[in-house]
């Protein structure tokens, strides 16, 4: 018997001003960031807001695991989602480019 491990990312996006942010879990960050930068779903809510750069992303070994820390940075507020993303990129940079 084999069993496929599937690992998963927790990632935080924004749009050009930082006002807005949106956090999303995914078992491929490189597909699911084209998504938000291609508007695939024109009516989701990073569409018409224009979320769109990656400012804080964590990877997990586990899908189960990523969702579990999605749903643990959704809860908390917006100061606590800055603290992370300031953890990892003080500047606020897009990240899309150093997902491989």
């Amino acid at each position: 018997m084999t069993f496929k491990i599937t690992g998963g990312y927790v990632y935080i996006l924004t749009n050009k001003n930082n006002t807005v942010l949106y956090t999303g879990v995914t078992n491929d960050l490189k597909r699911r960031l084209e998504e938000h930068k291609t508007k695939t779903n024109p009516r989701s809510f990073t569409s018409r807001y224009n979320i769109d750069k990656l400012v804080y992303f964590e990877t997990h070994f586990l899908i189960g695991d990523a969702i579990g820390r999605e749903k643990q940075i959704k809860a908390g507020s917006r100061k606590k989602k800055e603290n992370l993303i300031y953890s990892i990129n003080p500047s606020w940079e897009d990240l899309s480019a150093s997902v491989v």
